[in-house]
Parts: structure tokens; sequence; C-alpha cells
């Protein structure tokens, strides 16, 4: 019989969530963020060297005996709620997460101790749209080299080593000054995307391709709702902030009826996902049911986050729709977010799988 899931923060927790608050509150100002989006560098790299490196959380789910911190994927959503909030970019998702559950599954010891010194960011050369257990590209493998094209590899540019799969069945680190990025135009500016082209790449076979990447997206997949919660809070939060200082005709707007019941409404699909999130942190971390929960969060997040970065844009007016705030980050990131791991409808089909469900 499986032990129920406990959705509530600990102690621990909540103390993570508020020094990597104080940390992004310090080092990711949104006028910084919208400034980088317009730059040639996206990615901060000190923001992540002080996550990294300062705090340990690049090795949240990296055992102890390897340097990391032997947590669980409960923290690393406590993280990424944070980082959600902030629309902090970084690389924490991609290489903190994703890659680090590839290379856990590989039993790739060595890599995993670069990854949690932070001092070597990782990324899984799958497309980021594909969701767990869907089908992604590979490239040829051939005398102990790579041959092949791969789009859509979220946060290679910021990579030192990628890890790709092969027709071969296997699972190859490849340093990433052997291959070619090319950035790809990508709606979420902060979460980059790019095309990775491997030309005679010198690749190191690491174990087999589709229990990794299977492992990796799952976690992929079931963080992100996570930071999609993150996402939504943010703007719910500032946009209840917003109308109660904003007056028309003498009185506050958030003081209209029809604003405070779309706002009601907004606060409980936020309440929701948070349950639907930390349920799946809860199961990844327990590795029981994580499947399935994984799917009904991400079944959910999509349109609760997208949803919630609307209304921000909408309810804030005229502000809303400007540059210089930092409401465009939002909406961008959750529709990106959207598709990240699988869509919503793709994750609701695996779910009826899952639970024997069939269609109407």
């Amino acid at each position: 019989m499986s032990t129920p899931p406990d959705l509530l923060y600990s102690e621990e927790e909540e103390a993570l969530r508020a020094a990597v608050r104080d940390l992004l509150t310090d080092h990711c100002d949104a006028p910084g963020v919208i400034a980088r989006t317009e730059s040639d560098t996206p990615h901060d790299l000190s923001l992540w060297k002080a996550l990294a490196e300062s705090m340990g959380l690049a090795g949240l789910l990296v055992p102890e005996a390897l340097g990391g911190q032997g947590a669980t994927h409960r923290e690393a959503a406590v993280v990424l709620e944070e980082l959600g909030r902030a629309v902090a970019p970084v690389p924490y998702l991609t290489s903190a997460v994703v890659a680090t559950e590839a290379l856990l599954a590989c039993g790739a010891d060595d890599l995993l101790a670069e990854l949690a010194s932070g001092r070597t960011i990782g990324a899984l050369a799958v497309a980021l749209h594909v969701a767990p257990g869907g089908a992604y590209r590979t490239v040829r493998h051939e005398d102990g080299v790579l041959h092949g094209r791969l789009t859509g590899i979220a946060d290679a540019l910021a990579a030192d080593v990628l890890l790709v799969p092969a027709e071969d069945g296997g699972l190859y680190a490849v340093g990433a000054d052997a291959v070619t990025l090319t950035p790809q135009v990508s709606l979420d500016l902060t979460r980059p995307l790019a095309t990775l082209t491997l030309d005679g790449a010198p690749a190191r076979r690491l174990g087999a391709a589709e229990p990794a990447v299977r492992r990796a997206l799952r976690a992929g997949a079931g963080l992100l709702a996570a930071e999609q919660l993150g996402v939504a809070d943010w703007t719910l939060t500032e946009t209840v902030r917003y109308l109660k200082e904003r007056k028309q005709f003498n009185r506050p707007v958030g003081g209209f009826q029809a604003l405070k019941h779309r706002l009601a409404q907004l606060w409980l699909e936020v309440v929701n996902l948070r349950a639907a999130a930390r349920n799946a942190a809860d199961a990844l971390a327990r590795d029981e049911d994580a499947d399935v929960a994984v799917a009904v969060a991400q079944a959910y997040a999509a349109s609760v986050a997208v949803h919630a970065a609307e209304e921000a844009v909408q309810l804030h007016g005229g502000l809303g729709m400007t540059w210089e705030h930092p409401a465009h980050l939002y909406l961008k990131r959750a529709k990106a977010d959207s598709i990240a791991y699988g869509t919503a409808g793709a994750h609701r089909a695996e779910l009826a799988d899952l639970i024997d469900l069939p269609a109407p």
C-alpha cells in the first residue's frame, strides 16, 4: 500500500526558498533580465555561479559521495519555483535536473561530479518539446565520432557538455567545443534554443539512451510544473498588488467586483496547481506513482500559468503591454513552457493510458 503524499513544505524547504529568493532579489531584477534578452548573452552565468557554486544547488540531485547534496526532487522543485518567479535566465532545469537525471541513469559518476560542482553545465540533446516516452531524433555514430543535426535544444548555448542520443541506442557525451551551435528564434528569450550540428564530433558512450532519456524527461516534466507554479504565483501576486494601487474614479481598481471574481478564480487555479506540482515532486522523490503524478501536473499546469500571465498583461492595462514591464517575460515563459516536455494534450493521453481510461 502506497503512503500518502506530503504536500506541505518542510522547514528546510522554506529556508531554502528564502535563501534562493534573497539571492534572486539581489541579483536577478527585471530590468537586468530584459536587457539580457536584447543581448548576445541571454544566460546570466554570474547568477548561475552564485546558485550552483556558492549555494551548491547544481548538485541537489547528486549523491553526496559524488560531491552533491544528496537531496530530492522536492528541494529541486522549491528552487525551480523561485527561478520561475524571477524568470531567471539560468540553465537550472536543463542542467541540474534533466542532464543530471540522464547521467544518474547511466552511472556516469565523473560527469555527475562535474555538474554537481556547478563549474560544468550539461544539456540533453533532445528537443525541448519532446514528452517523456516520446520519439526523439538521433544522430549517426561511426568510428567513435558522431554525425548529424538536432534542433530545438534548450540552453545548449550555455552548455559545456552535451548528452547526445545516437542511432545505435547509446547516449554519448560530447564537448561543446566539438560541435557547431546555431541560435534559433525562440519565443522565450530567457531559455534560448539552438541547433546542434555534429560533423565528426568525438564522443564517449555513457550508456543506453532510451532509459536515460525517459528518466530525464520525466523529471524535467515533473519539475517544470514547479517552475510554472512560480510563474503563475508571481503574476497573480503582482497583479493583485497593482490593482490595489491603481485607481479609477478615485477608487482602487481592485475593488471592482468583476475584477475580484477574476482574481478569485485565478487564485483557485494557482492553489490547485501548487497541489499538483508538489505531488509530482514528492512522487519523483519517492519514485512512487511518479508517471501518473507527472502526467496529472503537466495536464493542468500549462493552462494555469498561461492564464495567470495573460491576466497580468491585461489587468495591468497599457503598462502591461510595454517592453519595460516584465509581464511579457512571464507570458513568453508560460507559453513556451506549455509545450516543453510535452503538451497538456500529450500528458492527458499518457494519463489515460496509465490509468486505463478509454476514450469516449
